[in-house]
């Protein structure tokens, strides 16, 4: 192996033995149903994990938890170590804004502004300088291949541009992890590759974690773990 390669792979190890997500015994139910029936996982700074499992299995529950969407019935959640059960909900409103970012199948951008205000919006949230907000916004639009696209509202942008600036925009505050629904579920398949490939040239720019919830096997195989979850448990 190449001594740079080797370095990468020694770097790569280290950074994955600090735990960045720990939850230990999870429980959603919803009525008497059961979703989850006691998850058990960590996941490591730097560690790209895909999630999968048949439709109602419980895969975006899990996400929701784990992105402190939703809290779950019982069971421990450290994230970045921070105990989530001791926050309430504005502490927890605050953590998830600085410190978890989300990509979902659809962007969700708004369509009235451009791409670099729709970057900056979670900075403007944290009463990040507005300066300082859009200097990150672009240097990582730039890092997208956005550079020339960023006062670009989101009807003159490609699909595939959409959901990189929504990208961008979960990394705005240089999240401790981000989580992904379907990222790619409503691309075509070659925008999708593109999708895919990103995420790991941002773990090696970044060193960003990524935990996705996904139905495209070539993603979740790409991925450093593939978590399956079947009967409210991982498989």
């Amino acid at each position: 192996m190449p001594i740079a390669a080797l370095r990468d792979k020694q770097e790569t190890l280290h950074l994955q033995t600090m735990s960045i997500i720990k939850a230990n015994g999870i429980t959603k139910a919803y009525g008497t149903l059961p979703v989850l029936r006691g998850i058990d996982l960590q996941i490591a700074k730097s560690e790209i994990v895909s999630i999968v499992g048949a439709s109602g299995a419980g895969k975006t529950t899990l996400l929701t938890i784990l992105g402190t969407l939703d809290r779950a019935d019982a069971g421990e959640l450290i994230i970045d170590e921070q105990d989530i059960s001791k926050l309430n909900p504005k502490q927890i409103s605050a953590f998830r804004n600085k410190r978890i970012g989300f990509v979902f199948q659809f962007h969700h951008l708004l369509p009235e502004f451009s791409a670099l205000e729709n970057v900056c919006m979670p900075a403007f949230i944290a009463k990040t300088q507005k300066a300082e907000a859009e200097k990150r916004g672009k240097e990582l639009l730039d890092l997208l291949g956005l550079a020339d696209r960023i006062t670009h509202k989101p009807n003159e942008l490609s699909g595939g541009e959409q959901q990189r600036v929504a990208v961008a925009r979960a990394l705005i505050n240089n999240p401790a992890v981000v989580f992904a629904d379907e990222p790619s579920g409503n691309l075509d398949s070659a925008t999708s590759k593109s999708l895919h490939e990103l995420f790991f040239t941002l773990r090696k720019e970044l060193g960003q974690t990524f935990v996705i919830v996904t139905h495209n096997e070539e993603l979740a195989m790409m991925a450093d773990r593939k978590l399956t979850i079947k009967d409210g448990v991982v498989a």
